[in-house]
């Protein structure tokens, strides 16, 4: 679909690149759109294209080229952006680690939901901002090749145990000593993918390491052993990683959420979920449960799944009332900061409706010992 592609010229094109050598596909019916896209593409330091008008071409060219990262346009001849993902998903076994950015003109909600199931990673509204654009792609680039380090990492590191323990004397040594290492690398690439998630909304990264530090705090309050604290102050800064799955234009309104905007809003738990789904380490695993379920509430009426009481996982149960606090004493988009004392009081009256009473008396104890 023909439309004006980028907003800036190549004169005023910031240097955005942190993975040059990535292999970019661009699938768009307009060769046009096509020329501009790996102009600025270029100028900004990648090198790696391949390109097609024919939506059709796609799958024998990703099995060829095997791209790093898609662009997409959504309404084309032969094969809507829809059919395209349907048709990777199906016969392209590396889709599921390839992030896809949809470039589209239509920015209805059923089209998103339409993407965002069938697959794709981010959208860009057409015409598109090159630095936003710029920037869209070097976090996508970022978390893909941060998630692939994490998964050559852990298999060395099993390779290397499965090796050291035929030598039954230092069996035991090696062993700790390669766990330490991976976890070592899981808490690095994780600290690193938390804040790519943060940077959408918050370029500092703050509220992540503050959520984090919050639930450490509750979870000591509450008699954790000292493995599980980290753990926790590290997934915990995973909570709201989804939000990479929401548009800017829900995720950075400056007022409240349209009932349509905050549905489309609540699924970034179920995003984050997915992207953490499937480790096999306990700080994964937790990770993944404090995603999905963060926004559950005492009560029952919280989302995804409307869990309730002991049902939701007690580590969901702690980020729920970190996040609300330092939500409450932070200036966001739609609101100004609370006062401290207005916040714990706030959050104290929840204390058996959107929380769990006992995070709240360790929650007021804290408060209490100004230890938050």
């Amino acid at each position: 679909m023909n439309e004006l592609m980028p907003s800036c010229t190549k004169r005023s094109l910031p240097t955005l690149t942190t993975h040059a050598s990535a292999r970019l596909l661009i699938v768009d019916d307009e060769p046009m759109n096509v020329t501009l896209l790996r102009d600025l593409l270029g100028e900004a330091g990648y090198s790696s294209f391949y390109s097609t008008n024919d939506p059709r071409k796609v799958l024998e060219i990703c099995k060829d080229f095997l791209p790093d990262l898609i662009l997409l346009d959504w309404m084309m001849p032969f094969m809507t952006g829809t059919d395209v993902l349907e048709l990777l998903k199906r016969e392209w076994e590396p889709y599921q680690h390839v992030p896809v950015l949809i470039l589209t003109a239509d920015i209805s909600p059923s089209i998103k939901r339409l993407a965002l199931v069938g697959g794709a990673s981010d959208f860009l509204t057409k015409p598109f901002d090159t630095v936003e654009l710029l920037l869209r792609l070097r976090n996508l680039l970022e978390i893909k090749f941060l998630h692939e380090n994490l998964i050559e990492q852990n298999s060395s590191l099993e390779n290397r145990v499965r090796e050291r323990t035929e030598e039954l004397e230092c069996a035991a040594k090696k062993v700790i000593s390669y766990a330490q290492q991976l976890e070592e690398a899981q808490f690095e690439t994780l600290e690193r993918l938390a804040w790519a998630g943060e940077f959408r909304d918050d370029v500092t990264g703050n509220h992540t390491i503050r959520v984090g530090a919050t639930t450490a705090a509750l979870a000591a309050q509450l008699g954790f052993s000292t493995k599980k604290l980290d753990w926790l102050s590290q997934a915990a800064r995973l909570h709201d990683i989804g939000k990479i799955g929401i548009p800017d234009e829900i995720l950075l309104k400056p007022a409240r959420l349209t009932p349509t905007e905050f549905d489309f809003m609540k699924t970034h738990t179920t995003i984050g979920a997915t992207l953490l789904r499937g480790g096999k380490s306990d700080l994964l695993q937790i990770a993944e449960n404090i995603a999905l379920n963060h926004h559950e509430r005492w009560d029952g009426t919280g989302y995804p799944n409307n869990l309730c009481e002991e049902k939701i996982p007690m580590e969901a149960r702690l980020v729920a009332v970190a996040d609300v606090f330092d939500a409450l004493t932070h200036e966001r988009p739609y609101k100004s900061a609370w006062s401290v004392s207005n916040s714990v009081a706030e959050i104290a009256s929840q204390s058996g409706k959107q929380f769990d009473p006992q995070v709240i008396d360790a929650f007021l104890q804290l408060a209490h010992d100004k230890l938050i």
